[in-house]
């Protein structure tokens, strides 16, 4: 009811008031590229979605191990023709230096800090991401049982930026040539 009364108030202030009546026919119009006033509602653009990186962080995780530990040569190398000693030498430095990459990167900590072996107490509504269960699980919580493993956390995520263009978005080591 409230526009209706709006409307012929509209009507008969434009009737009446010749300067009015071009305002109103613009605001009529449309948008223009002048500035809106402060009584005109404007919607609410949503904002793009970001770009779809070039290259996904697993990508980057995979090439970083490689180019500092030399992890995918590892993994993908042929063992059977080395002894057990071989491959333990060989995989040392390589762990090593992965171990190095991951401590940068995620600053990984134990999500528990008591010792493997320590009783522990599992309360009521645990988070299944926190805390994994093996053996009889079928009483319900809290529950006790000992740790197994202490698992981890990471206290960050510093990724390095790839800045690569998309012809070597899936490349994890590039081709090494000696001239």
């Amino acid at each position: 009811m409230s526009r209706i009364f709006l409307a012929l108030r509209a009507f008969f202030a434009i009737l009446f008031n010749a300067q009015l009546a071009p305002k109103v026919e613009g605001l009529l119009a449309g948008p223009t590229t002048a500035e809106p006033s402060a009584s005109v509602r404007t919607t609410p653009v949503a904002p793009k979605a970001p770009p779809k990186p070039a290259r996904s962080e697993a990508l980057t995780l995979l090439a970083t191990l490689q180019q500092e530990a030399r992890f995918v040569d590892l993994v993908q190398e042929p063992l059977d023709q080395y002894n057990d000693a071989q491959i333990g030498a060989a995989a040392r430095d390589v762990i090593r230096n992965c171990g190095k990459v991951l401590q940068r990167l995620f600053d990984l900590q134990p999500l528990e800090q008591s010792e493997e072996g320590a009783a522990i107490e599992v309360p009521a509504g645990y988070d299944p991401q926190r805390f994994r269960l093996t053996g009889n699980v079928s009483a319900s919580p809290p529950l006790r049982g000992r740790i197994v493993h202490h698992g981890w956390r990471a206290s960050t995520s510093q990724l390095p930026v790839w800045n690569g263009g998309p012809e070597a978005a899936d490349v994890v080591a590039p081709v090494e040539v000696e001239v």
